[in-house]
């Protein structure tokens, strides 16, 4: 193999290494490789592979003049060195180039080129006028331990049916909660993918695997939940994403999707004569996907229900906006318990807050009860225990 020095150079981003380890870890399957010019214009044409659905072509078509007078340049056999955030990544002998329309590969995705919408304008900067394809090998990269950690997982338990769940979990809410026990209500195993941004979020991602942790050695059979990191990449969004999700998970070996019926990709369209969503253009994975119900604290039912069996109308529920609850925490505010678990949102707190209180003994025992003894608290003890005082109802 020529050594990488001799070798002309492609700059790509994190999301795009993202999506490469996806191929090559085998969880895009039915897609295996960066696809040529006359593959892609069939996948654009039929919506898939081998019979298999695949909703757009898997190509790599990296922005910035220096790529594109690289790619120009290149000749069919030449070998090639890519670099992510200027480090070898991976190596690719080259097949084809070919020129691309970056609008309309937007629209592949996300199924608009509005330049309103946040997803089309940052992947509009990402994408230039020319793709490459060819055999590519990852360098200097660890294997992916999480499918043999599944396969560990069923084996223990003798798992008959394995689940999974796509999630954010920014920040994990109570309807997140239902949902994760209403899944693993209906199987052996559940997976949750728990979705890890290439940029940087709200909230930090390990602060977010934490609290999932907690929740789920404190409140559920953790031998029974497996939590997988996924990297967020564009392959993940617009309207294609409950397909990507149903790939992925079939690659990891579950045999079931659940998704919640405000996801963001479960639109509606009409076809011969019927009403049908984009779970229906799923051909060849075998996979059964799963609409769960829509929850929401009613003030009537006094309790977390399901829109379908709550009688009471939309101004007596209440709705789990990830983004509100977020907003409150970031404000330094205590999510009320309807939305979020006391101990969630007095850990998120903690850590959003650090070192917040000037004097937090002198706090917690003028505010809170004590046993009298002196003890050493934390912020995210107070956070609880302050919980506790805005539950006390005695007084209203």
């Amino acid at each position: 193999m020529t050594s990488s020095r001799k070798n002309k150079t492609l700059l790509i981003d994190k999301e795009a290494a993202s999506a490469l380890e996806l191929v090559k870890d085998g969880l895009l399957y039915p897609a295996t490789g960066l696809m040529g010019e006359k593959e892609s214009q069939e996948v654009l044409r039929t919506g898939l592979i081998n019979g298999k659905t695949f909703p757009f072509p898997f190509i790599l078509a990296p922005s910035g003049a220096m790529n594109e007078e690289v790619l120009k340049s290149l000749k069919k056999g030449e070998e090639i060195t890519i670099l992510c955030e200027k480090i070898p990544y991976a190596s690719l002998i080259v097949d084809e180039v070919f020129k691309i329309n970056a609008k309309d590969r937007t629209k592949h995705i996300y199924g608009t080129h509005d330049e309103t919408h946040p997803g089309v304008i940052a992947t509009t900067k990402r994408i230039g006028s020319y793709a490459i394809s060819g055999e590519y090998t990852l360098l200097n990269r660890a294997s992916n331990e999480n499918k043999k950690i599944i396969d560990e997982f069923k084996t223990l338990i003798n798992a008959k049916h394995t689940s999974s769940l796509f999630m954010a979990a920014n920040p994990l809410h109570r309807a997140h909660e239902r949902l994760i026990r209403q899944t693993l209500d209906t199987t052996d195993l559940l997976v949750i993918f728990l979705l890890k941004p290439y940029n940087s979020g709200n909230l930090d991602y390990e602060i977010r695997k934490e609290s999932l942790d907690f929740f789920i050695s404190n409140f559920l059979p953790k031998n029974r939940v497996v939590v997988v990191p996924l990297i967020n990449s564009y392959v993940f969004a617009g309207y294609n994403e409950i397909i990507i999700d149903a790939i992925v998970a079939k690659n990891y070996g579950c045999d079931r999707l659940t998704i919640g019926r405000n996801h963001a990709g479960l639109g509606m369209f009409y076809d011969c004569n019927s009403n049908k969503s984009i779970i229906d253009k799923v051909v060849g994975i075998e996979i059964d996907i799963q609409v769960a119900s829509e929850y929401v604290y009613c003030n009537q039912c006094t309790t977390l229900v399901s829109k379908n069996t709550c009688p009471h109308g939309q101004h007596h529920q209440i709705s789990y906006h990830s983004d509100s609850i977020l907003e409150l925490l970031e404000m330094g505010l205590l999510p009320p318990a309807v939305l979020m678990r006391k101990e969630i949102s007095a850990f998120l707190l903690s850590k959003l807050f650090p070192n917040r209180f000037k004097n937090l003994d002198r706090l917690y025992y003028d505010l809170l009860p004590v046993e009298g003894l002196i003890e050493t608290h934390t912020e995210k003890d107070f956070y609880q225990e302050l919980m506790k005082l805005y539950q006390t109802t005695s007084l209203t």
